[in-house]
């Protein structure tokens, strides 16, 4: 698809990854407008703001997502939040960061240190030991490249990598690897190299970025929930709310993380465990309540007889009406964070920022 195939009237957009079903409809815009909105509600210091504007509002077409204010601020709150509008963000002490990594896995793997060592002073094809280019890493695109020269120039490499690269996000949003590989049929641009490379573009950062956080449909009345959906995974939100529900309802204290169901195992889980306690009550049997679980990964699972059910014996035992939706209790775990950050911490943050957006959009 060409670029300016991209710059199409807002009359073919659609609303489907709005902020929620109750987000307010807007007048149509011409795409001009659009993006002299996203120039003016960019921070005062975002360096070549119209390149920044032009790549969002191209991942608003070319996916189909509604350029609302609600939309633009989202999206703007998120990427200041994880790059401060920088397409390729410096990660203080990423060469350490990579080392401790590959011993990590050395270690796992019984390789003596000496051998990793010696492997790291090769020379790579841009005539610098990896050692020497790990230790002037300072970006996740630098990082990524060492580790895919290093992989396929160096026997050990593949030894202890495979296939592997330890960089599982990147760009001006952070937004995972395995999901923009998964999610890129439709990309609008020609491809430079890999998806992999793409992400740590501007213009592929956003783009992905854009769909993790806004190419599903929700029932969230805040986006606050989208937000925490964002660092959690899709539909988090409601699941911890569910996972709320089922602990009300069972007496069985749950985490609320999100996760319904064991991904990859046939082995039921502790909420599908919990669940399995109320199937008399539920009118279920467990394989039945297995396949509702399943759909804890789309829109659906709200209309199923599980979730409904569930939600009603936990409000008749609580005797009031509970929440649908619950930011996860999630703590993040990432080499590159060195303080104790939870989902909800994130969540709050961005939120925080979405919010002067929005005043600055109606400008007061």
């Amino acid at each position: 698809m060409q670029l300016n195939r991209l710059m199409i009237s807002l009359t073919a957009l659609l609303t489907l990854a709005g902020c929620g079903s109750r987000q307010a409809q807007e007048p149509e815009r011409q795409p001009a407008e659009v993006k002299a909105q996203i120039v003016r509600l960019l921070p005062a210091k975002t360096v070549d703001r119209e390149g920044w504007a032009t790549d969002i509002y191209v991942a608003f077409a070319a996916q189909q997502i509604s350029p609302t204010t609600q939309n633009i601020c989202s999206v703007l709150a998120v990427t200041e939040q994880e790059s401060t509008f920088q397409a390729d963000p410096a990660v203080q002490g990423l060469g350490k960061i990579a080392r401790q990594e590959i011993d990590r896995r050395a270690a796992k793997m019984h390789i003596p240190g000496l051998l990793i060592s010696g492997a790291l002073q090769v020379r790579s094809p841009n005539g610098k030991s990896y050692s020497d280019r790990l230790n002037a890493a300072r970006s996740e695109k630098e990082l990524s490249a060492i580790f895919d020269d290093f992989i396929g120039m160096v026997p050990l490499g593949k030894t202890l990598f495979g296939s592997f690269n330890p960089v599982h996000t990147g760009g001006p949003m952070q937004v995972s690897i395995a999901f923009a590989q998964a999610n890129a049929r439709d990309y609008p641009y020609a491809v430079d190299g890999s998806i992999r490379r793409e992400v740590f573009s501007r213009r592929g950062g956003m783009y992905f970025g854009i769909a993790h956080l806004l190419g599903y449909p929700v029932s969230y009345t805040e986006p606050l929930y989208r937000f925490a959906d964002f660092n959690a995974g899709w539909y988090a939100s409601r699941n911890a709310a569910f996972q709320h529900a089922v602990s009300r309802a069972s007496g069985i204290p749950l985490a609320l993380d999100g996760d319904l169901i064991l991904h990859g195992s046939i082995m039921p889980g502790s909420t599908e465990l919990a669940v399995r306690t109320l199937g008399r009550s539920l009118g279920m049997r467990n394989p039945t309540i297995r396949d509702q679980l399943e759909q804890g990964d789309s829109l659906a699972f709200e209309d199923s007889k599980l979730y409904k059910r569930v939600f009603e014996l936990a409000e008749k035992a609580e005797g009031k009406q509970l929440p649908r939706a619950v930011l996860p209790g999630i703590v993040l775990k990432s080499p590159k964070i060195t303080r104790k950050l939870t989902t909800a911490w994130f969540a709050k943050r961005v939120d925080e920022r979405y919010r002067r957006c929005m005043t600055r959009a109606a400008g007061r």
